[in-house]
Parts: C-alpha cells; sequence; structure tokens
C-alpha cells in the first residue's frame, strides 16, 4: 500500500543499476564518463555562490616564492625567486653609481624621478649580466711552450694554423707608386678606407674584396677618415678638406679647414676634428656643416692627434714634449702633461678612457693613467714609435721604423718582451686594429697590409651598436636614431659624469669662494717707510675686494637697465606698429 500511495503521489521508482556482461565492451566508458559528470555537478556547486577576485598581491607573493598562478603548495620551485647575478659580472656593466647627494625639494617628485632612473639603470645592468651566458665566442691569445716564444711565430704559421676564413683575411696590397698610405677602418669593422700621399684614395669592403671607389684627387693628401656611416668619408688634401661619398663623388670642399694634417671623428656629437700645419684646431658638424669654433692652440704644427673614445677629448701632441687636451668649450687646454723631454711623435687612448701611450724622440715609450696623470710603466724601444694604436682588449701596436711591435698587458704589468714582431720593407706611416677582428691594418710605403693578431679585437659585438652584417635599411635607421641621440659639443669634458650632477652649495657659500679666489690672486706688494705693515696690507685688500663688489653692483645695473630698454623698444613696437599697418582695414 505504501508503494501505491508514493506511485500516486508522483515520485519516480529507483532505477537499478544494470549489471555488466563480459561480452558487453561498452561498460567501461559509462563508468568513466559518470564520473565526469558527477566531477562537473560538484564542480558547479561549488562555484554557484560569487568568485573570488583576482589578487594582484597574492599572486605577485606567490611569484616570489617560487608559484606560479594555479600552482599547488606540492609543486614548489626548488630554487625559488630570480637567479643570482655575479657582483663581479655585474660591476662590468654598471654604467653609474647611486647618486648620494640628498635632494632638497618640497615635494617627493624629484626624489621619486631619480630613484626611478637608477632602478632603471641597476635593471638594465642586471639584464646584461644575466644575458652573459648568450655570449658563445671567447678571445684567444696565441700560447707557446716553454722552449718557444710567439714573437718568433710569422704570418705565414699563424695563417697555416687557422681556419680558411681567418686565413683570408691576412693579404698585401702593393701600390707601390702612389704611397705612403694612410688608412682607416669603420665603426663596425667591416670597411676601409685608404689614401696615397700622391693623391691615390681607394674605398673597399674588406672582408668580400669588393672595391666601392677608387680616385685620382691629382694632389698631395695627408689623411683620410670615414665619417658617421660608411656612405661618407673626409680626405684632407694639400689645401683644403673635401667630403666624398662611397662612389667617389665630391659632396662639399671645406675651405675654411686649409692645411690640415690629422683628422679625428667624434660619432657620438658628430664632429670632425682637423689638426693644421698652422697651428689651429677646429671643429666641424657634420650634421649641420657648420663650423663650431677654430682654436689656435700656439704650439706649431699640429701633426700629432688622437681622441679619447670615453669623453671626446682631443689629445695633442707637441714639440717640446708635452701633451694637451682639449675640448671645443674652452679656448684654453683642460690638462697639460710633460710626457718626454724630446718631440712627442705618437698618442694612442684605449676604448676605457683609461690608459694612454705615448712615445717620443727619446726612444721611450710611456703608459699614463688619464685619471691621475701620472706615469705607469716606462719602456725603453730600440727606436722611436712613429705610429701607436691600442686594441679593444687591450694591446698595444707600435710602429719602429719598417718593425711592428704588439705588446700585450704593457698597461696594468711590466713587458719584457713583444707579444707579436712582423718586419716590411719600407717605413710605416699608419697603424689601426679592425674593430671585432683580430686584425691589425698597417699602411706603409709599398702600400698596405692586414697582419693576423690573435685575440686582438672583441669576440661579440652589440648589434644595436656597431653591426658588421647589417643591411641597407638598419643603416638608415641607424643613422637616424645616431642623429636622434646627438650629444651637444658642450658637454664634451673629462668627467662626463659631472654633467648630470647637481651643485648643491648656497649663494654664500658660492660668495664666499669667489671671495677666497680673490684673496689668493691679489697679493700686496711691498713697500717701503711702513707702509708694509699688517694693519696697512689687511686694509689695502679690503679695498680691493669692495672694489670688486662694486663692479659687480654696477654690473648688475647695466644689465637691469639694458634689460628695461629693450622691453620698452618692445613695447613701443607694439603701441605704433608698422609702416605697413596704416594699409589695414579699421573696423568702426
Amino acid at each position: 500500500m505504501a508503494d501505491d500511495e508514493d506511485i500516486s503521489k508522483g515520485s519516480k521508482p529507483k532505477r537499478t543499476k544494470k549489471a555488466p556482461r563480459y561480452f558487453d565492451d561498452a561498460h567501461k566508458n559509462e563508468e568513466t564518463k559518470v564520473e565526469v559528470s558527477e566531477k562537473k555537478r560538484e564542480h558547479k556547486k561549488k562555484g554557484s555562490g560569487k568568485k573570488r577576485p583576482y589578487d594582484v598581491e597574492d599572486d605577485r607573493v606567490g611569484r616570489k616564492h617560487g608559484k606560479d598562478a594555479g600552482d599547488s603548495d606540492e609543486d614548489k620551485d626548488p630554487f625559488p625567486g630570480e637567479a643570482p647575478v655575479k657582483e663581479e659580472v655585474l660591476a662590468r656593466y654598471r654604467r653609474i653609481q647611486g647618486n648620494k647627494v640628498k635632494v632638497r625639494a618640497r615635494t617627493a617628485g624629484p626624489k621619486l624621478e631619480r630613484k626611478t632612473m637608477e632602478t632603471k639603470f641597476h635593471m638594465a645592468a642586471k639584464q646584461a649580466a644575466r644575458s652573459e651566458l648568450l655570449l658563445g665566442e671567447e678571445r684567444g691569445y696565441l700560447e707557446a711552450s716553454d722552449d718557444e716564444d710567439t714573437s718568433q711565430l710569422s704570418q705565414r704559421d699563424i695563417a697555416d694554423a687557422v681556419d680558411i676564413s681567418a686565413a683570408q683575411k691576412h693579404f698585401d696590397l702593393k701600390l707601390d707608386k702612389f704611397g705612403p698610405y694612410r688608412m682607416n677602418y669603420t665603426r663596425n669593422g667591416r670597411f676601409l678606407v685608404i689614401a696615397g700621399k700622391r693623391g691615390h684614395v681607394a674605398a673597399m669592403d674588406w672582408m668580400s674584396k669588393k672595391l666601392l671607389c677608387e680616385i685620382n684627387v691629382m694632389e698631395s693628401v695627408h689623411d683620410v677618415k670615414w665619417l658617421h656611416v660608411e656612405t661618407m668619408f673626409a680626405v684632407a688634401q694639400h689645401r683644403w678638406t673635401y667630403i666624398y661619398d662611397q662612389q667617389g663623388v665630391e659632396l662639399h670642399c671645406l675651405k675654411k679647414f686649409n692645411n690640415v694634417l690629422k683628422m679625428e671623428f667624434l660619432p657620438y656629437h658628430f664632429l670632425l676634428a682637423t689638426a693644421s700645419s698652422t697651428g689651429f684646431l677646429q671643429y666641424l658638424d657634420v650634421s649641420l656643416g657648420k663650423e663650431i669654433v677654430a682654436t689656435n692652440v700656439k704650439q706649431g704644427c699640429l701633426n700629432v692627434m688622437t681622441q679619447n673614445p670615453q669623453n671626446a677629448v682631443i689629445h695633442l701632441g707637441h714639440a717640446n714634449g708635452t701633451v694637451t687636451m682639449w675640448s671645443p668649450n674652452v679656448k684654453e687646454p683642460l690638462a697639460k702633461l710633460l710626457s718626454h723631454v724630446t718631440a712627442v711623435r705618437s698618442i694612442a687612448v684605449d676604448k676605457t678612457g683609461t690608459y694612454m701611450a705615448t712615445s717620443g724622440q727619446d726612444r721611450y715609450l710611456k703608459i699614463f693613467d688619464i685619471r691621475a696623470l701620472k706615469p705607469l710603466q716606462v719602456y725603453r724601444l730600440s727606436a722611436g714609435a712613429g705610429q701607436l694604436a691600442f686594441s679593444q682588449t687591450g694591446l698595444v701596436a707600435g710602429a719602429l721604423g719598417n718593425v711592428v711591435e704588439v705588446y700585450k698587458d704593457c698597461c696594468t704589468s711590466v713587458t719584457e718582451k713583444p707579444y707579436l714582431t712582423h718586419s716590411l720593407r719600407n717605413g710605416i706611416s699608419s697603424l689601426q686594429f679592425c674593430p671585432y677582428e683580430d686584425v691589425l691594418g698597417v699602411g706603409h710605403q709599398d702600400g698596405f697590409t692586414s697582419l693576423l693578431i690573435p685575440g686582438a679585437g672583441e669576440a661579440n659585438f652589440d648589434a644595436f651598436e656597431n653591426n658588421p652584417y647589417q643591411t641597407k635599411k638598419q643603416r638608415r635607421d641607424y643613422e637616424v636614431k645616431m642623429l636622434l641621440e646627438k650629444i651637444q659639443p658642450e658637454m664634451i669634458a673629462l668627467d662626463p659624469g659631472g654633467v648630470g650632477q647637481v651643485s648643491q652649495l648656497t649663494a654664500q657659500e658660492v660668495e664666499k669662494r669667489e671671495q677666497e679666489v680673490i684673496q689668493k690672486k691679489f697679493q700686496p706688494a711691498k713697500k717701503k717707510k711702513g707702509r708694509s705693515k699688517s694693519l696697512k696690507t689687511v686694509q689695502r685688500t679690503k679695498g680691493v675686494e669692495e672694489e670688486w663688489r662694486r663692479m659687480k653692483v654696477r654690473q648688475k645695473m647695466r644689465d637691469a637697465e639694458e634689460e628695461r630698454k629693450k622691453q620698452q623698444k618692445d613695447g613701443k613696437k607694439e603701441k605704433w606698429g608698422t609702416t605697413l599697418d596704416r594699409f589695414q582695414r579699421k573696423d568702426h
């Protein structure tokens, strides 16, 4: 009766599960489907309420402890956090130090900006240090056994030991009719330009041996330099300086730059620095085509010049044995150094701007620390080095007559013998290491020679800075980027890091320093008859200080008067207008 009542109320009878048979293979699939449906039903029941909002802070904390989004506690990272970076590796890529100067500001804006900038620089250095694992190439030097000497190895021995592609980089161009030759590589090390004393000029892709142009300017040539890209180069000819393109077509004739003997191009400032036989140091802005400044050095003929790649300061060598450092912002040398007793023959600066090598007629080779302006190493050579060059790895090459000697680790320690040597038939006129290649270019009386110097070039290059394999489109984009990031000449100084610093001196401290300078400069002359007593000396000194203050006040008053007159003149112009205003329509 109870069962009949339940059926009459509308309740459904319970279904019994069908017993599986041995001949039925589908019962396993049904069981799995039932389990999946039950799981889905339970998941819907759990999610029927309000969803928990996504918490960014919890996800950040989880990632910090090695857990990714959706990971359980069982799947923990055995090495939580970021991979550590060694401090010595990080120091190679760190460019700035934290600014310890306190910023006096009413708002927190300047402090936050400075902190954000320092954080970005630190993050960039850390990423560069981590990506060092991807730099698979390593520099390699020649290593000799106990009974051998690397300086005895010839170029033929080295070419036979290396692979075919490296052996092709050793070649000799016999051009004995137009020498001696000056030469220059591009910044990426791909292209080469050579110029003979008798007017022969040629540009080429020296890796593929493809000739770009070859001309004869029909007058003597003193120097040649590539500009910011491989489509233009400057040639210092007998009278004026000319700029040619890669096809040998004359683009510009710079008549203001006459009698030029040496040239240096500053790539980040787009400046072409020239030193003439008349004693003038001139700067040309290549992007604008204007002469920035011309300075009379007053040291006679300027035939020894180089640049510091770190701060773009020009180094000049003189006949009295001094080396002067110049900037386009100052008419006087930034620093002066007595390097040799006799005339300076050649100067070279390494890429870090730390070491400077000089050679003189006294047959000495000296290595200086530019930061302290003190000599570190002094070497006595068999002959005076007429040419010097630094490689990217710190090797120093010197031209002793017709012999090229390469020294290794000569800046940090004493070197007793050269790393490699090579003899030529005639005298050497120019030296330069090819960037990112173990090659030394030598210009001499009979033409040009490319020497293999293992370990001379940087093994890994930055394609965003210098790309030897860039296409035409990449070169155009790179040129536009360089123009947008051009550095102004006013920022050239011995210490480039001091440009971004802020002076924290108050007005009273500045005035006190100026008074101290005046007191040091003014020394009262001694007088007779009791007029040089201490009281009289103090009174005269104070009188000079008062006169200086009066002059300063008068100058301020003159400036204020000129400003007032200028404002009155501008106001009168606005009031009366111009003569053409009478033809304007008057609206009544």
